[in-house]
């Protein structure tokens, strides 16, 4: 292991070489174990690599791919990724009480999010009182105390929020919804408001359920896969095996993305002969390089195609009797698609060929069983969720759901980000979960909808929320328009932050802060009833348990669990009855409570324990689509082309390959070629000639926005790439000051980090940069 770094990395000579052609093979393992034991001891890399995604074993957080059958899986199921991201919560570092008081706030503020990252876990509760520079040690009884204070001192349980991310156990999710409930307030915002809100919001108007209805099964029988806005190479790589098994089979797959990636174009799998020293597995067939915004029009473009084609030969290019039998509105919007969809604005807005689109039309009739896959590149548009009911309205023309080997797949980030809703994290849980909580526990939960993210930071800057509760995450750097987020938190009179490791958001405080460290999921949860499993939903459905098995990082850490249900108990006394005490100490009096209240967990507590969990049930794969009207529902979508004025760029932020969430490892992104920086900007050559820029310059990216504020993220190094013409590509969170608040997502409200128009400023003399 190596020691804590002293400095932030230096980044400014980054090194930029192609990028690569392939993804994965003997570089992907090499990396992983040689990141992982300058995190941790050899001893600690062995444990958790023999135990990660095994049954027994513990779930990856590193993302929520499902796992293989017990019986089907590697004895290295996980991937490089994966092996970095549990190796970094197992380090043998600490940020002990002595650290805080080397450093300020405002100091550890100026550093960078590797070198806060890097410095360790977090070892006991620390406040940061009113008035003071420094964190300090705290007990726990008197850290839960000032929260429950200061929560029983609002004038209305509405100004608290109380934020989850998605790497909180489905026994957390359900506490902390719980507690929130009982507390007044439905103000639940989570991780998923910044990410697949999206895809929850077209497919439950669309199909009646807002998850995707694949298995991994129906990944490998599928004869056409279209991948739209999704990186697997870098951000859900165990999903290359997935399509290497879809190819072996002879399905055919299609990547639709603005930037050619490596993990879409081969994949050497590290544990097969062909993976080791062979050529890998081609994965796309075809590569259609779209602008940014143009993935709506590209969908209606082929849905316009398959309407002609049917109209040529009648009967045997849609399914009319699925259409006629288990959808409503087709005619309506047939007749939107032919008389809106203009080819010249398909084209200039896809930057596509007509007769590229016309192949995938080709490869589209020519298959029986289509899966269609995306991930935030479609969800953080402007139209997202127009585009997401588009991919319903083209999956229901040939009868793509509820069948083998067909159907919507929206493929997550946080390893129980699907979870956390399932359990009630949401603003605006159904009626029929808030009836069934309130049975259960004797109480009536507030009706009215809370806030979302974006709505909290608006609601915080306001002054009308002044508590922050953040369970995992990091809040400050997920979130768009980094300064004005930051002035919001500072409004509160309390935050805190429930974490493993030191983050930004520990360093943005309200009046009175605390960090309260927690287990991580790598480590034995020991309670009074003994030792503890936790639960985790993946991107598929599919719940299963989690055992800990390394000791923990320090004997005052408690888990989520311990933290919430002592707060919930400090807070509410015995104002409702919820026996705080009996789930601290058995989370399986967590999940009998579950099992009454969510529907799909009857005998919960039985099922976890099986090998593999059990698969939560899905009525589209039965043929029932439970919307308003009983039947899918067909939807018209209006187009808007995104564009940028003359000399500007359209920009979109997205993660390095060593990166997991808000978290970089390090400065590479080897895939796409860059080495020894975050701070740089991928920009089309010809785009840089017409700006009369060059590879290599320095450049401020400036956000354009109709509010007249200047955003501007500053000294960023000009790469020259092979993004589509007018797109610019830069990494967040770096990038998120560039994003406004305000710029969200039709219906979904989430911001549109896939979207923003930028100009580019050659850097000014003497300026200098913020982290």
């Amino acid at each position: 292991m190596k020691r804590r770094p002293t400095e932030d990395p230096n980044e400014n000579e980054p090194e930029i070489t192609p990028p690569k052609k392939w993804a994965a093979g003997v570089p992907a393992v090499a990396h992983a174990l040689g990141y992982s034991l300058t995190e941790t001891s050899a001893r600690h890399t062995a444990v958790t690599l023999a135990n990660i995604n095994q049954t027994g074993g513990f779930d990856c957080p590193g993302c929520a791919w499902p796992d293989p059958k017990p019986g089907s899986r590697h004895r290295n199921e996980y991937c490089e990724n994966g092996a970095k991201h549990v190796n970094d919560e197992a380090t043998t570092r600490r940020v002990t009480a002595e650290f805080f008081r080397r450093h300020s706030v405002d100091e550890l503020g100026r550093r960078s999010d590797m070198w806060l990252n890097q410095q360790g876990r977090l070892t006991e509760p620390m406040v940061k009182r009113p008035g003071s520079e420094h964190y300090e040690p705290i007990s726990w009884h008197e850290a839960l105390g000032l929260i429950a204070d200061e929560l029983r001192s609002l004038d209305s349980p509405d100004e608290a929020v109380f934020y989850t991310s998605g790497r909180a156990s489905n026994e957390a999710a359900f506490t902390l919804q719980l507690f929130a409930r009982a507390f007044g307030t439905n103000n639940l915002p989570d991780c998923s408001n910044m990410c697949h809100e999206s895809s929850g919001a077209a497919l439950h108007e669309t199909l009646g359920i807002g998850k995707g209805s694949v298995s991994l099964s129906d990944i490998h029988h599928a004869e056409l896969i279209l991948i739209l806005g999704q990186n697997p190479g870098s951000n859900h790589p165990r999903m290359l095996s997935a399509l290497e098994e879809a190819k072996r089979r002879g399905g055919r797959i299609v990547a639709i993305n603005p930037l050619p990636e490596a993990g879409l174009m081969r994949f050497k799998n590290p544990q097969t002969p062909r993976g080791v020293v062979g050529p890998g597995t081609v994965i796309a067939d075809e590569f259609l390089q779209i602008r940014l915004g143009g993935d709506l029009a590209l969908l209606q473009a082929l849905n316009l195609l398959l309407l002609e084609a049917e109209d040529a030969a009648p009967g045997t290019v849609l399914d009319r009797s699925f259409i006629n039998s288990h959808t409503k509105d087709f005619s309506e919007f047939a007749e939107h698609i032919r008389s809106t969809v203009s080819w010249p604005d398909v084209l200039t807005a896809t930057g596509l060929t007509r007769a590229g689109i016309e192949r995938l039309r080709n490869a589209v009739l020519g298959s029986e069983r289509v899966v269609v896959c995306w991930a935030m590149g479609l969800t953080q548009q402007k139209h997202a969720v127009a585009t997401i009911r588009e991919i319903v309205n083209f999956l229901l023309l040939r009868g793509n759901i509820g069948k083998p080997g067909a159907g919507p797949c929206p493929v997550r980030g946080h390893s129980n980000v699907q979870g956390d809703r399932t359990m009630g994290v949401w603003e605006k849980m159904p009626e029929a979960f808030m009836a069934a909580l309130g049975r259960e526990f004797s109480f009536t939960p507030p009706a009215a909808h809370g806030l979302d993210t974006v709505d909290s930071i608006r609601a915080m800057l306001d002054g009308r929320v002044k508590l922050f509760l953040g369970l995992a995450g990091n809040f400050v750097r997920a979130t768009p328009d980094s300064p004005v987020t930051e002035g919001a938190l500072r409004r509160c009179r309390l935050t805190a932050q429930i974490s493993t490791k030191l983050n930004r958001s520990h360093t943005v405080c309200g009046d009175t802060a605390l960090i309260l460290p927690t287990l991580g999921r790598s480590e034995k949860d020991v309670q009074a009833g003994g030792e503890q499993f936790i639960t985790v939903e993946d991107s598929m459905s599919q719940v299963h348990s989690s055992h800990g098995r390394l000791e923990p990082a320090s004997k005052q850490l408690l888990s989520e669990v311990a933290i919430l249900s002592r707060l919930a108990r400090l807070t509410l006394g015995d104002r409702v009855a919820v026996p705080w005490g009996e789930f601290e100490a058995d989370y399986g009096t967590i999940r009998d409570r579950i099992a009454r209240v969510v529907p799909g967990f009857d005998n919960y507590n039985a099922r976890a324990s099986r090998p593999g969990g059990f698969l939560l049930p899905n009525p589209v794969n039965e043929g029932v689509f439970p919307t308003a009207v009983g039947k899918a529902v067909f939807t018209r979508n209006g187009f808007e082309m995104l564009s940028a004025p003359e000399g500007h760029l359209v920009l979109q932020t997205l993660r390095s390959h060593d990166q997991w969430n808000t978290v970089p490892y390090t400065t590479n992104d080897r895939y796409r070629g860059i080495h020894g920086s975050r701070r740089i900007v991928m920009v089309n050559q010809n785009d840089l000639d017409t700006l009369g820029l060059r590879d290599g310059d320095q450049v401020d990216l400036v956000g354009v926005w109709h509010d007249d504020i200047e955003r501007r993220a500053e000294g960023f190094r000009l790469v020259a790439y092979p993004t589509p013409a007018g797109c610019a590509a830069a990494y967040y969170p770096e990038t998120n000051v560039l994003v406004p608040l305000d710029s969200v997502a039709d219906v979904s409200n989430t911001p549109t980090s896939k979207g923003v128009v930028i100009r580019l400023e050659p850097v000014r003399e003497g300026a200098t940069v913020q982290p």
